[in-house]
């Protein structure tokens, strides 16, 4: 057989999807999945999306936005997607890198001079600058800050001051702390730019690729539409509203424009940015990176001579470790603190969009991987799961 040939028939042997639509009946059995989570009170209400080659196969809502009020969850529905944030920030970083106007593995001080100044905490230089790189995958040594941006009380510009002003970590480059990074990056966009930043994001990417749902602080309208929040209480053991920090007291109030985890979005307008990355940078004939920028912005770094499952702003699941259990090696996304989660499988440019609003809810986890295994089922495709650690002898 031709070397070509045997590359096709393998390719597809592995990824069946390639030659037929997702199955119709495993795609209906994600929606009683979730209603039978919501049951088992692993969450009050979940909203759930997939799309194949930048087209909705599933979208469905179970359970309820808010059960004191007995609001039902809706598709549209608003969550605070958190950390989710940051494959949205690399992304716009990854749009300046395309026009030339910003560099992932160049000194970052350049655009930022103050980077230039940051010791460790034994008061010496740095060894290696920071670059951009560094601060998008979590591997510049910026420490996680010892308070956090109230509402509004502090801008972006003078957030970033104080969080180079701590001692860094470690060596740049030479190990990996999840902290805040790309916020620092954040504001080198504004530098860069010449914009605020969610006036860059609006402009660059939510609008061209029609995302009228993703915002940093919901208008009165938008607010209404916003998933409450629940947690698990310890003694009743029923879920009860719990606290999110980026829902201010009313909409006048704003919170600081957080790079690193401060968006609120909806699954349709998630599943519209993945897509565009899945098909390698372009959705509906509107071309937001280019393909190289972004293979550069989602593959694994190293640090200190060690693979991670991180890249510029995605989890990546390698062999050694997968961050998305039921999907393939080699898909990559983001998951957030309340159990949001989007993942691209790029071979087969399937989407998944898991969107709850949970905190410290036990087996918070389990719907999302039962959703992701029934995508997967829909597909064809055959995770092979990750091997389990033996333990050790004492």
């Amino acid at each position: 057989m031709h070397p070509l040939a045997r590359s096709i028939v393998f390719t597809l042997v592995l990824y069946p999807a390639l030659l037929h639509a997702l199955d119709e009946a495993k795609l209906a059995a994600i929606h009683p999945a979730m209603e039978a989570a919501v049951q088992a009170k692993q969450a009050a209400g979940i909203v759930t999306l997939v799309m194949e080659k930048g087209k909705i196969v599933h979208h469905a809502a179970a359970g309820m936005a808010d059960v004191a009020k007995g609001r039902t969850m809706e598709k549209d529905a608003l969550f605070w997607i958190a950390s989710m944030t940051k494959s949205v920030n690399a992304t716009a970083i990854m749009v300046l890198v395309d026009e030339g106007k910003l560099a992932l593995d160049e000194p970052a001080s350049k655009w930022l001079p103050e980077l230039a100044k940051v010791k460790l905490a034994d008061g010496s230089a740095p060894e290696k600058p920071i670059t951009l790189r560094m601060l998008l995958s979590h591997t510049a040594g910026i420490a996680f800050p010892s308070r956090k941006p109230t509402d509004g009380a502090i801008s972006l510009k003078a957030y970033v001051a104080t969080l180079i002003k701590t001692p860094l970590a470690f060596q740049p480059g030479s190990a990996y702390e999840y902290g805040f990074g790309p916020t620092v990056a954040g504001h080198i966009l504004e530098i860069a730019s010449g914009m605020k930043y969610d006036a860059f994001l609006k402009a660059k990417l939510f609008g061209p690729l029609g995302m009228q749902d993703t915002l940093f602080n919901p208008d009165d309208a938008h607010r209404a539409r916003i998933a409450r929040t629940y947690k698990m209480d310890d003694e009743t053991h029923e879920l009860a509203p719990g606290y999110n920090p980026f829902v201010t007291s009313e909409a006048s109030v704003t919170h600081m424009v957080e790079p690193s985890g401060g968006l609120f979005s909806t699954a349709a307008d998630m599943g519209r940015f993945y897509a565009m990355i899945a098909n390698s940078g372009e959705l509906d004939g509107t071309r937001i990176l280019s393909e190289k920028a972004v293979r550069d912005m989602t593959t694994p770094v190293t640090a200190g001579g060690k693979p991670l499952n991180y890249a510029c702003g995605w989890q990546v699941n390698i062999q050694a470790q997968r961050v998305n259990a039921q999907m393939p090696v080699g898909s990559f996304g983001h998951g957030g603190a309340f159990a949001t989660n989007g993942c691209i499988d790029p071979q087969s440019k399937i989407v998944t969009v898991f969107m709850v609003q949970n905190v410290l809810v036990p087996d918070s986890g389990r719907p999302k991987d039962a959703f992701q295994h029934l995508v997967m089922e829909a597909a064809g495709i055959q995770v092979v799961s990750p091997p389990v650690a033996k333990k050790k002898d004492k």
